[in-house]
């Protein structure tokens, strides 16, 4: 039972600590607004863009700052309340709240510090060419409600399907 409780904060941790590492690599080695190619074969797919964020998960809401900085406290205190009612044997639904946790402390550790959220991954492949920059903590957050979503979804076959997608 010890191990399954400490599921969520490893993985915050780890969601933490990548985001924070990749984000100070790209804040002190890559100027504002320049990018770069991590490998010639990527570079059709994926480039290393610095921007900063002043808004939410995608570059959204763009000068809400400190509405989004009151709603990450409000989303982490959350998690970690509804993280003690977790019933034994629900490792993925604790790994998906590690990796909203970690992302959500990623980005509010930036606001904190630099007053906006610094975002690199600039992708460029269809469909997702001129998708907003994001960074590791986005990702895992994204990742991290779906994965939940996908869990409630496979744990709960008795949920109703859309009119005409039944048997």
């Amino acid at each position: 039972l010890r191990a399954e409780q400490a599921i969520l904060p490893i993985t915050a941790l780890l969601v933490l600590a990548a985001d924070q590492f990749t984000k100070h690599l790209v804040a002190t080695r890559l100027p504002l607004g320049q990018s770069i190619d991590l490998v010639a074969w990527l570079a059709p797919i994926i480039h290393i863009t610095h921007v900063t964020n002043t808004g939410a998960i995608f570059g959204l809401f763009q000068g809400k700052g400190d509405f989004f900085l009151i709603l990450s406290i409000l989303v982490i205190v959350i998690l970690l309340f509804y993280h003690r009612h977790i019933p034994q044997g629900q490792v993925f639904i604790r790994v998906s709240l590690g990796m909203q946790l970690g992302g959500a402390l990623g980005n509010l550790a930036d606001r904190l510090v630099r007053g906006s959220v610094v975002d690199f991954l600039d992708l460029n492949f269809w469909p997702l060419r001129g998708w907003p920059v994001f960074n590791l903590a986005d990702a895992s957050i994204v990742t991290g409600v779906s994965l939940l979503v996908l869990v409630l979804l496979w744990s709960n076959p008795e949920l109703p399907l859309p009119e005409g997608q039944g048997t």
